[in-house]
C-alpha cells in the first residue's frame, strides 16, 4: 500500500451473469486530488465506484480505500467516505434540514456541533432559503447542492461523486464544479465519474473507461499529448461534400462534423498528414482549408476507444 494514495485497486473486475461490467481494472488515484471517471452510459463508472466504497462484492481482484481493504473492511471505512448517487436519493418529503439532520444522525456527527455544521452547509451551498422547503419541491440545483451538503457533512476524507451532474443546467454544473475545488482544497480526495468532456478536462487526473476497460490514464494534458494522432481540421463551406470525400480514405481513422468544421484522427505513422487530405478534397472538388490542431479531450476519448479491445471484438 502506498500512502501517496487514497484508492489502489489491482486486477478488479465485476460480472454480472456472464456480462462483464468491469474487467481487470488497476487504479491508483492520488490523494488531495480529483480523479474523473470519463466514458459513456455502460462503461462500468458506477459498478467502479460501488465496488470502491463496498456496496458490490468484486469478482475477483482488490482494493485498497483510505488504507483500507473493501469489501472486506468496508463498514469501518463508510464513515471515512462520501457517496453522491447519479439518482437523487434524499427524503422528499422531508425539509432540507430534515435531510441535513437525518444525514448527521446517520454519521453520529456530535450533537452539540449538529445545529452549527447544518448552519455552516446552509450557507455554503446557498440554501438558506430552502430551510424549511420540502426537497421533493426542490429545482434540480437545489437539490444537487443538498446532495453534495449531505455527502460532505460528516467531514470524509474521499467523496465518491457518481455523475453528480447528469441531471442539471450549465450554469449549476459550473456552480457545482466551484464547490468540488473548494473541498479538495482542504485535503479531501474526490473522485468523480461524469460522461462531459469539459467535466473531465477540470479534473487532475482522470481514467476513460470503455466497456468496463481502463483505456487510458493520466492528466488531461498528458491524455492530449499521447493521442498517437494527428488532428487535421477542415473547415468547408459545404460539410458534408467534404466529410464525403475524406470518410473513405483508408488511413482516416475518425472524421466528426462540428459545424461546418470536420476533426479529423489520422494515426501518426502517416507521414504527412494535410496532404493527404487536401488531395482528397481536390479530388471531389470541395473548397476548404484544412490545418493541424492540437487534440481536445474529446479526441482524445475518440481515439483510445477505437483502440480498445472490446471494440474490435
Amino acid at each position: 500500500m502506498n500512502n501517496d494514495f487514497a484508492i489502489e485497486a489491482r486486477g478488479l473486475s465485476k460480472y454480472f451473469g456472464d456480462v462483464c461490467a468491469v474487467n481487470s481494472l488497476d487504479l491508483n488515484v492520488p490523494r488531495g486530488q480529483i480523479y474523473g471517471f470519463l466514458g459513456p452510459n455502460g462503461s462500468g463508472k458506477s459498478t467502479t465506484i460501488r465496488m470502491l466504497c463496498g456496496l458490490l462484492t468484486p469478482t475477483r481482484g482488490s482494493a485498497t480505500v483510505l488504507g483500507t481493504a473493501v469489501p472486506e473492511d468496508a463498514k469501518s471505512l463508510r464513515p471515512r467516505i462520501g457517496y453522491m448517487t447519479q439518482k437523487f436519493s434524499l427524503f422528499g418529503d422531508m425539509t432540507v434540514f430534515e435531510n441535513l439532520q437525518f444525514i448527521a444522525e446517520i454519521y453520529s456527527y456530535p450533537a452539540a456541533k449538529r445545529a452549527a455544521r447544518i448552519d455552516e452547509l446552509l450557507e455554503k451551498y446557498d440554501l438558506k432559503q430552502q430551510r424549511k422547503q420540502m426537497t421533493g419541491t426542490m429545482s434540480g440545483g437545489e437539490k444537487q447542492r443538498l446532495g453534495l451538503a449531505c455527502a460532505v457533512l460528516h467531514h470524509p476524507e474521499l467523496l465518491l461523486l457518481d455523475e453528480p451532474t447528469s441531471a442539471v443546467d450549465p450554469q449549476s454544473r459550473r456552480d457545482f464544479w466551484a464547490n468540488l475545488f473548494r473541498i479538495v482544497q482542504t485535503g479531501t480526495t474526490i473522485l468523480v465519474s461524469t460522461h462531459y468532456m469539459d467535466e473531465a478536462e477540470r479534473c487532475h487526473r482522470l481514467a476513460i473507461l470503455d466497456h468496463g476497460v481502463k483505456v487510458a490514464d493520466g492528466t488531461p494534458q498528458d491524455l492530449q499529448n499521447q493521442t498517437g494522432m494527428y488532428i487535421v481540421e477542415v473547415i468547408a463551406g459545404d460539410p458534408y461534400a467534404a466529410q464525403a470525400a475524406i470518410q473513405p480514405l483508408p488511413d482516416v481513422a475518425s472524421v466528426t462534423q462540428l459545424g461546418v468544421r470536420l476533426r479529423i484522427l489520422i494515426p501518426q505513422t502517416i507521414a504527412d498528414p494535410l496532404p493527404l487530405i487536401e488531395r482528397a478534397l481536390h479530388a471531389q472538388n470541395v473548397s476548404a482549408k484544412a490545418t493541424l490542431a492540437t487534440a481536445t479531450l474529446e479526441d482524445v476519448f475518440v481515439a483510445v476507444t477505437m483502440k480498445s479491445p472490446e471494440r474490435s471484438t
